[in-house]
């Protein structure tokens, strides 16, 4: 393979020809079509193995219109869970799509970003600090390049790399510093990364509390079942000596108990929920993430980009040959000198904003530029707690120049200088502080070293002065922090800036700046219990390192809060993938993590995260009425196909499978559509964040779920035995029975949206789905009345329209009883409780 020039890359023939010769840069094969393994894991579903027995019971016993009837439910229902799972799936994927890495390249000598996976062998990429790099190569510029090769070698120093020493680059590895271009050499399954197999794609996600209790329940429900079928068969079979009978009311109380919605309605709520959140430019890494938000108790929030702007404009510079502060918008002479380390110092290629701002400063004010002339020679990184940087440059006659910048800490403590002298620069930079700005301070080095020292700490610096700068705060950050504030969710602001710029910005920003303070150091030093009572009083963290983010995130979750943590540098990937909810910035943030996060905000927005937590929570709630009326509506199935049999009634099987087909048919789409699309009720966000361990649903509520069930049952059964006892016929039985529940189905839906405020106020939501769903529900209704053919499938018979108005009544009546329960509830149920209400 010809080598590319570095300057130009490849051209478009040579990336086809390439991608056709050395294949592509995915890891893993694509999986095959997403309808293939939705149809596959449909097949396994215990209510299509159940529908598809009931199917082949009906035809080997000759009712062939019956087997037709539960042949056409199996489409139906297979067609309607296919088009949910393949709405949900499709959501996923276009969030995967979205979180995928990118790559700078260069192509026909111009620089271009691609997704990862487009890159081919003989491409030439681009390395930066904090990416992940996404193919095996060689390098072919450095610019005091290091990479972390743990995750191949599981050691985890820095390593050098050069483009004559060590050149070699592998797949997932990290830039940890520096910079440069390497070519790629080997892609996709070819890369070391991928023949140990080592894809991000088999990484275990761990499943949340909430899909446990959920998985758990269904669990329950599925042997309750089975062991119900096995008792009514057995009974049936006992009393009528048909096996084909006692069969089918088995499968019919079977399908009664399923809960086959939760599923789909728990799936369907976190795709869709995580889609929503696309449309409000937050990706979310996985479905499950989208309910741990509403939980969120306790967000870390960093300083810069994330409360301010991330500008970083110079505003003032001290300069200690002349003991003057100058502003630069003021007609002065501006210390040259000064200037000139502070750029020496920077990147030669900056990305950091402050570095675009000291070499846009050094261009506007040299007289003679200067860079074209020095080529580096040597780099210390930025290191060191506080950190600082050191660089080392040379002309072609041999004049040196070694500049170094950091924390002002740092510089001065490796400056030349007596401590007093420190101590009032230290204070002038303190003052600085205090009114929000950054501050950076700058030295130089004495030539003469005959070799380069192993740390910077070891030059002897002199001291130049300051470089500062002003970040303003994002607009509208104090509204995003009332927020968030008004939710119960604590904020506290992690950064490694002083203690005076952050209280300076926590002001402005509306977070706490009165209390303690806390540095990186402190963190460290405290034993893990007593740093857990520090954090209740402490909002504000200044001075810290990635060491002390990891404990402190560590500690918030031991003391049992739900934490969510923005960042977007190398620096804060530990405590990203640490945090419940890691939030990475899109346009600022570094590859590494994006990777680690579990949320990237796509426009670096905060206020995002208001929005975030808002629909986790109105999932979390909207979720648990589905339950519960998933629930409530299955226990009246269940009763019904059961107490006749048990009572002893004159006919038992009011319900076939048939019947309770259809009902499923109906409550499908009201659990997993209707209430998805429900909006935030009033008060949602003024509640303080649930906590994750407690039950889903409290005892109280399930009580109240289970009595509006059997209120249910009392309505429809006790109408029914009514007419029975009045003479009535089998057929006319049965349809005031499932005409009753019909209407009890459509009231509970409504009732359901709230179990706080009355009907009166719910019918004011916007939801277009509930008056849809209700008119097919009432077309069903007109449709097995008065339409002969449909009538005699589910062998009813038409109703006189005072027995049907009675039975509208009736159902109501066995539904509308929580109303009157609902003002007590409220009036008597604390304002902030933790759990829902009713």
């Amino acid at each position: 393979m010809d080598q590319p020039a570095i300057e130009n890359g490849l051209s478009s023939t040579q990336v086809q020809e390439n991608r056709r010769r050395y294949g592509s840069n995915a890891t893993q094969q694509e999986s095959r079509a997403v309808w293939i393994d939705l149809i596959l894991g449909f097949l396994k579903e215990p209510m299509f193995l159940l529908l598809l027995t009931s199917c082949i019971i009906y035809f080997s016993v000759g009712q062939a219109q019956d087997g037709f009837i539960m042949l056409a439910a199996l489409l139906v229902v297979s067609g309607i869970s296919f088009f949910q799972d393949y709405r949900s799936t499709n959501a996923v994927k276009t969030l995967n799509k979205m979180a995928e890495p990118r790559a700078k390249v260069i192509r026909e000598g111009t620089q271009q970003a691609i997704p990862a996976a487009e890159i081919v062998t003989g491409d030439i990429v681009l390395l930066e600090e904090g990416m992940l790099i996404q193919a095996d190569g060689r390098i072919r510029q450095a610019n005091d390049l290091t990479v972390n090769e743990s995750i191949l070698t599981g050691e985890s120093f820095a390593i050098a790399k050069t483009a004559t020493g060590d050149n070699k680059v592998f797949k997932g590895t990290l830039v940890t510093s520096g910079g440069g271009r390497m070519e790629v050499t080997a892609v996709g399954q070819h890369t070391q990364f991928g023949q140990i197999g080592k894809s991000l794609s088999e990484v275990t996600v761990q499943k949340t509390p909430l899909q446990r209790q959920i998985q758990d329940f269904v669990r329950k429900m599925v042997i309750a079942g089975i062991v119900a079928f096995a008792i009514v068969v057995s009974y049936n079979l006992y009393l009528s000596g048909s096996f084909n009978q006692a069969f089918l009311q088995g499968l019919t109380l079977a399908m009664s108990i399923l809960p086959e919605e939760i599923p789909v309605a728990f799936s369907t709520f976190q795709a869709l929920g995580a889609y929503r959140l696309l449309k409000k430019n937050i990706i979310v890494k996985q479905p499950q993430y989208v309910e741990t938000l509403g939980a969120a108790s306790v967000i870390c929030v960093d300083k810069t980009g994330t409360l301010t702007q991330n500008k970083m404009q110079i505003v003032y510079l001290y300069d200690t040959a002349t003991d003057r502060s100058v502003r630069i918008d003021e007609q002065a002479v501006l210390p040259q000198q000064l200037i000139e380390y502070a750029m020496w110092s920077s990147e030669t290629e900056p990305f950091d904003p402050m570095e675009k701002s000291i070499h846009a400063l050094y261009a506007k004010t040299a007289t003679t530029d200067q860079r074209p002339h020095y080529r580096q020679i040597h780099e210390y990184p930025l290191s060191g707690i506080p950190p600082m940087m050191t660089h080392a440059f040379r002309n072609a006659a041999a004049q040196t120049v070694v500049a170094t910048k950091g924390a002002p800490e740092a510089i001065l403590r490796n400056s030349r200088l007596p401590e007093d002298k420190k101590e009032i620069y230290l204070e002038q930079s303190r003052q600085y502080a205090r009114k929000g700005y950054r501050v950076l301070a700058v030295g130089k080095a004495v030539d003469g070293y005959p070799e380069w020292p192993e740390n910077q700490e070891d030059f002897e610096f002199e001291f130049l002065g300051f470089v500062v700068f002003e970040d303003p705060i994002k607009p509208g950050i104090q509204d995003t922090i009332r927020s968030f504030l008004r939710a119960g969710i604590q904020v506290k602001m992690i950064t490694g800036d002083y203690a005076e710029t952050a209280r300076a910005i926590a002001q402005q920003a509306g977070i706490d700046h009165e209390a303690a303070v806390l540095t990186g150091q402190q963190v460290m030093d405290m034993p893990v219990e007593q740093l857990m009572q520090a954090a209740k009083t402490t909002d504000i963290y200044v001075r810290m390192f990635p060491e002390a983010k990891l404990k402190m995130i560590n500690t918030l979750k031991a003391a049992g809060e739900i934490v969510a943590m923005t960042g977007d540098g190398v620096n804060d990937a530990p405590a990203l993938k640490a945090a419940h909810i890691g939030v990475a910035m899109g346009k600022r943030g570094s590859e590494v993590a994006r990777s680690a996060a579990s949320l990237i905000l796509v426009n670096d927005d905060l206020r995002s995260m208001t929005e975030a937590i808002a629909l986790g929570r109105r999932i979390y709630d909207n979720l648990k009425k589905a339950i519960r009326y998933i629930i409530s509506i299955h226990i009246p199935i269940i009763l019904i196909v059961m107490l006749p049999l048990l009572l002893g009634w004159q006919f038992t099987d009011i319900f076939s499978p048939v019947h309770v087909i259809f009902l499923e048919l109906i409550m499908g789409p009201t659990c997993s559509i209707i209430y998805e699309n429900e909006p935030v009720e009033e008060g949602t966000l003024a509640k303080p964040p649930r906590k994750i361990t407690f039950s889903f649903l409290s005892f109280r509520q399930l009580v109240v779920s289970i009595m509006q069930g059997l209120a249910i049952t009392a309505a429809c059964l006790g109408l029914g035995y009514y007419y029975l006892q009045s003479g009535e016929n089998t057929a006319t039985v049965r349809t005031i029975i499932f005409i009753s529940l019909l209407f009890s189905n459509i009231f509970l839906t409504q009732i359901n949206r709230s179990f706080v405020h009355t009907v009166f106020h719910t019918f004011r939501y916007k939801n277009i789905l509930i008056p849809l769903i209700s008119g097919v529900t009432l077309l069903f209704i007109i449709t097995l009345l008065y339409v002969p053919q449909v009538r005699d499938l589910f062998r009813l018979q038409t109703l006189p329209m005072p027995v049907l108005i009675t039975c509208i009544v009736v159902a109501l009546a066995g539904t509308a009883w929580i109303e009157w329960v609902k003002p007590f509830t409220r009036t008597n149920t604390k304002p902030l409780s933790a759990q829902d209400n009713m």
